[in-house]
Parts: structure tokens; sequence; C-alpha cells
């Protein structure tokens, strides 16, 4: 079965890859420009399989076009370059908002009542197979290369992290020793932050990135490809385990006035 699928997928990337989503990419993913040729092929080729095994479904009345398949897939698809990859098998659809999009919440507090509220959101990842994204967002917030967001980066990467990145081989995770210094700078720097953000004191990262060592992980990643010339310097040892993770060294397609 497995044989079967990575066939399918071969003659799926094998594939001309259209004019028109390379000029949505060229257009909406500036990461995009700054990859070597043989990079932006594989990203091509990434991006055939992954729109022919994931469903997009637009929300309230949003028509799913072209742009929107294509560019969430370019950046949902660059977490994967230089990668044995599995293309997030745990996800099935994208739910996709025309803007940010509130959530309804019950939490049931100590004292056995309930409290609800609303929360609004411009992505989430869910662990049954979906990841929502508000497209006002990822359209507005990827385009500027280095504000240090992204939700789709943000979003995907808490796939590869609900999956342990077992479909996703990289040394990280296969070797024990690279994994055990992979979660102690991890976790170093997690703690780092949350002690930032309750002493006020200024921090590289978003704050949001102390809610958890998952929300920690995604920050982190949207940082390293967003802003990974200033991660680089002042998180040296942060950027060399997400260099590892993610076989990447992003830092490098800026040139010096980018960092």
């Amino acid at each position: 079965m497995f044989g079967f699928k990575n066939w399918q997928r071969k003659r799926i990337a094998a594939r001309p890859f259209p004019d028109k989503w390379l000029s949505i990419i060229q257009r909406n993913v500036p990461l995009y420009n700054r990859l070597q040729p043989p990079d932006q092929k594989e990203l091509q080729k990434h991006i055939l399989v992954f729109l022919s095994e994931k469903y997009f479904e637009g929300c309230r009345g949003l028509q799913i076009t072209d742009e929107i398949k294509v560019t969430i897939a370019a950046y949902a698809c660059i977490l994967l370059l230089h990668r044995k990859t599995d293309y997030y098998p745990g996800l099935s659809a994208i739910l996709v908002y025309p803007q940010a999009y509130v959530v309804r919440h019950k939490q049931h507090l100590p004292d056995g009542t309930v409290a609800e509220g609303a929360d609004v959101r411009i992505g989430e990842s869910w662990h049954s197979g979906t990841v929502v994204l508000s497209w006002d967002d990822v359209r507005r917030k990827a385009g500027d290369l280095q504000n240090g967001h992204n939700v789709v980066f943000h979003e995907f990467a808490h796939q590869l992290d609900s999956s342990g990145a077992k479909s996703d081989s990289t040394p990280v995770i296969e070797n024990r020793s690279a994994y055990i210094a992979w979660a102690r700078t991890l976790q170093k720097e997690y703690d780092n932050l949350r002690h930032a953000v309750i002493s006020r004191h200024p921090a590289i990262l978003d704050e949001y990135g102390a809610k958890n060592p998952a929300e920690f992980f995604a920050v982190a990643t949207e940082y390293f490809f967003e802003r990974p010339g200033e991660l680089r310097t002042l998180l040296p040892d942060l950027y060399g385990e997400l260099k590892r993770f993610y076989q990447q060294d992003p830092a490098n397609l800026f040139n010096s006035t980018d960092k």
C-alpha cells in the first residue's frame, strides 16, 4: 500500500508545474524567490503532491481559488524541504475563513462553575486532521517576509509537532543524542521566554510562545523562517537546533541588509 502511494506521488510530482501557479507563489511567497533553483523545483513537486491529497473548504462564503490553495500549500511545503516526508499524514482538510473568526468556548472552573467566552482567531491546528486559517491574515502578513509572523508556518509547525515528526524524518528525531540536545535547548529557551514575559522584559520571540511548549515551537518556527538572521544572532543555540530539525539554513538566504 505504501509502495503504491509512493509510486503515485512520484507520478504527480513529475507533472509540469502550472505557469499560473508559479506566478502565484512568486507574487505571494517572497521566500520562494530567495531559494536556490533546486529547492524551488523541490518545492514545486511538494506543492503538486500536497494539493492532490489535501481538501480545501471555504467558510463563511469564501470561494476557494487557486491563489488560496497554492499560497497556503507553498508555505506548508517549505517546512518539508530537504526531508523525507509523508506530507502531514494526520491532516486531511484545510478550512479557510475570509478573515479572523470568532470561536465560542466553555471553561470549567475549579469551583464547578462554567465560564463561557469567545476568542478571535486567525488560525488553529486540530489533532483530528484539520488546519483552520484566515485568508486575510495569510495574504496580508505572509507578504511581509520579516515581520516574524506567518500563520501558515505556525499552524503547520503544530501539525509536525503533534505527530512527533515521525513521518518527516530528520536527524533530530532519529538520533537519540541529537534529540536530547534538541529537547534541552528548546526547554531552556522556552523557560527563558516565560521568565521574560513574567518579568516584562523584552524578548525576540512573541510572548504567545510562552503559553506552552507547543506554542513555543510554532512561534520559533515562524521566526526561524521570517527573521532568521536576528534569531541566529540573538539565540544561536535555538537557531542551530531548528536548522538541524528543518534541514535548512534560511539566514543564508538573506543578504546582510536583510538580517
